[in-house]
């Protein structure tokens, strides 16, 4: 039976934006939970966001179930999806046991990098009843490989890859799929015939039909970098700061 979470997820599909946040900790993923976003993603995002890391390839298995955990425990009406590590799938069975352990965690989807070279462990975790939220586009995980962070789909061939991507991803029964920095109108391209949500993060406004943010790009939370797309809304660093220097200026010593 399907999880009545994603049963909702894909009844919005074009009807209403879905949305989806990221969370690493309690507190976050609680007000996020209590504001009504769709879907809360435990992102392998928080290598920079919570642990210092240059990019997401220092994360961890370990890593990812203790922040993993953080959030279920915080959560009673979003979905939560659990990114997957690199080198946490690199074969179909490894793949399967490492979902198996992130699930364990009381979550309710798992996310994974990449499609046509990911369909068999996609569809090696669909088949062992685990929901997949596919990722194509750009992928932070390769991001050594590709020699930096670029957008994606500015040829024809590069566009064609993406789009047998996006494929690959249904055919293994993924329930929806994130397309990160692609040119915006292949993203648009891709969604109109798309048979599952499509969400977007720095693929365009109102191409995909919903979009992900990293939660402290969003609200002003990681100042020392903020990505061109990111829509700031908020300044969490900033205050922050105010309270701390505020504080320290009413301390007083003993009379």
């Amino acid at each position: 039976m399907m999880n009545p979470k994603i049963a909702a997820i894909l009844e919005k599909k074009g009807k209403q934006p879905i949305t989806q946040l990221t969370a690493y900790d309690y507190p976050t993923a609680r007000m996020l939970d209590e504001a009504g976003v769709d879907m809360i993603l435990v992102g392998d995002s928080l290598g920079m966001m919570m642990l210092g890391f240059p990019d997401t390839t220092h994360v961890t298995m370990e890593h990812m179930l203790h922040h993993a955990a953080c959030v279920v425990r915080a959560v009673k009406n979003a979905l939560v999806v659990v990114d997957m590590p690199i080198h946490s799938y690199n074969t179909p069975e490894q793949a399967v046991e490492n979902a198996r352990r992130l699930m364990a965690t009381g979550a309710d989807a798992i996310k994974l990098e990449g499609g046509v070279a990911q369909e068999e462990k996609i569809r090696a975790i669909v088949q062992a009843g685990i929901p997949v939220q596919g990722h194509i586009g750009l992928l932070p995980q390769s991001v050594k490989e590709d020699g930096g962070y670029r957008m994606k789909g500015k040829t024809d061939d590069e566009a064609a890859a993406i789009s047998r991507d996006l494929d690959a991803v249904i055919r293994a029964g993924a329930f929806c799929v994130v397309i990160e920095c692609t040119r915006h109108s292949l993203a648009a391209e891709l969604t109109l015939r798309s048979s599952i949500p499509t969400i977007g993060i720095g693929a365009g406004a109102a191409t995909c039909h919903g979009e992900v943010a990293v939660i402290h790009d969003l609200v002003g939370g990681y100042p020392w970098f903020v990505p061109g797309f990111a829509k700031q809304l908020g300044n969490v660093a900033g205050e922050i700061t105010r309270a701390a220097t505020t504080w320290m200026q009413g301390l007083q010593l003993p009379k």
